[in-house]
């Protein structure tokens, strides 16, 4: 039954107009919060406040993943730990894979564009971010 799940919502998000993944690629650098995270069961959960939000730095086939607080200032403030992952097109999908000394997983990217991200896990669980916008009180 799970695996069913699984393949109706990943057929889904595939057949809803594909997404160059090298376009996708040049879309994924920035600070993104998390706005909501879908099971393959359709339950969703979402996320009005962001404590912590995601950077993310691109350079040629590498990139950075890092944990960011945003500070009222509009600086962020790092935890102090960042995951490596390549990035590789395969299948006309645009894949993230990382490697920790802890473990290794690869996240396949459905949409990266402007302001929206969203991206599959080795869970079926698909995450959706949102553009982060610095906390700026003087205008």
């Amino acid at each position: 039954m799970k695996t069913l799940l699984s393949c109706i919502i990943l057929s889904i998000a595939f057949s809803c107009g594909k997404q160059d993944p090298s376009i996708q690629k040049d879309k994924l650098g920035g600070y993104w919060g998390i706005e909501s995270v879908t099971s393959p069961y359709g339950k969703k959960i979402d996320f009005s406040i962001n404590a912590v939000v995601d950077f993310i730095e691109v350079s040629e086939e590498k990139g950075i993943r890092t944990k960011v607080a945003p500070q009222f200032d509009g600086s962020f403030m790092n935890n102090g730990t960042a995951e490596k992952f390549n990035l590789k097109i395969e299948e006309d999908s645009l894949r993230l894979y990382y490697t920790t000394p802890f473990d290794s997983w690869k996240e396949t990217v459905l949409l990266a564009t402007d302001s929206v991200l969203k991206i599959i896990n080795r869970d079926s669980k698909i995450y959706t971010y949102k553009k982060f916008r610095k906390f700026n009180f003087g205008e």
